[in-house]
């Protein structure tokens, strides 16, 4: 278990960079996904062929792997709209709210017995999210989106803790994140239609950062997630993701300065969202002991 909560809180770091890489790359986040996911799909199938690890599974479970992965599509989207309609903080402190939102649908989706406990840890995130952005009427888009980013990623987080006992952690990862790039694939004519954008392809710069993004932030720490979600539920899992915010926000700090738009309230979200992120590894630590 222990092991478990090392791999998943790496993850976390790794996943602190990517609200920053979306900053840093200035493609709209339609298209920024869309390379995201190419590139991972790419280098995690040349990998899986290389090591001879691509695990064969059914049509129907690679059909609803790829379904699962469209949600992923679309949170990803979300959360970079977020960022890109408000800023970094904005958009990393909406996701945080993701912990919640599995609180709610975990017993839903896997028919675990409602757990109060868990809800309350759910509430003092949300309660951190709160105290650590002065809510603007300026970013009120860029909140409506990262709120509805956390939704789609408690409900494939929930989708995933169900598949990740019978298929291996990277064969499920190649064959969701396909699902999301065929998806945006056959929506991008209608989605640059709507927002059309003069920028379709990255510079020789952002290339650098996206296969930063994908590589690092995206291969390998999906990967670590999955291993992590073998021993750990959706809802830990998630509430854990709650440091991504406080990394990516410190990120944003050192670089584009955004303190300047927080206030003194983002400490006090900090030390609510570290305090039930503490208390639910303590839960998972305890029951493991006994």
């Amino acid at each position: 278990m222990k092991q478990a909560l090392i791999k998943l809180h790496i993850a976390v770091f790794l996943a602190g960079f990517t609200g920053v890489l979306g900053v840093l790359i200035t493609l709209n986040e339609g298209l920024l996904v869309w390379y995201r996911m190419l590139i991972t799909v790419i280098s995690l199938f040349l990998l899986l062929i290389w090591r001879k690890n691509l695990q064969k599974i059914s049509l129907s479970k690679a059909v609803q792997l790829m379904l699962i992965g469209c949600l992923i599509a679309i949170h990803w989207v979300c959360f970079y709209g977020s960022i890109k309609y408000s800023n970094v903080s904005i958009g990393l402190v909406c996701f945080a709210s993701t912990g919640l939102f599995t609180a709610l649908l975990e017993p839903i989706f896997t028919l675990k017995k409602f757990s109060w406990i868990e809800l309350v840890l759910g509430f003092i995130s949300l309660l951190g999210i709160y105290l650590i952005f002065h809510f603007d009427a300026r970013y009120r888009t860029g909140i409506i989106i990262g709120i509805a980013s956390a939704i789609f990623a408690a409900i494939f987080s929930v989708l995933n803790k169900r598949n990740i006992s019978q298929i291996a952690p990277q064969t499920m990862m190649l064959y969701e994140l396909s699902g999301g790039v065929l998806l945006l694939t056959l929506l991008m004519p209608f989605y640059l239609n709507k927002f059309p954008t003069t920028h379709l392809f990255p510079s020789i710069l952002e290339w650098g950062w996206l296969l930063i993004l994908s590589l690092l932030c995206t291969l390998w720490a999906m990967d670590l997630m999955l291993q992590a979600l073998k021993r750990v539920s959706a809802f830990t899992q998630n509430l854990s993701l709650n440091l991504e915010p406080v990394y990516g926000i410190l990120l944003a700090f050192m670089l584009f300065h955004e303190q300047k738009e927080l206030q003194i309230s983002f400490y006090y979200g900090f030390v609510l969202i570290a305090i039930s992120v503490a208390l639910q590894m303590f839960r998972v630590l305890k029951k493991k002991h006994h």
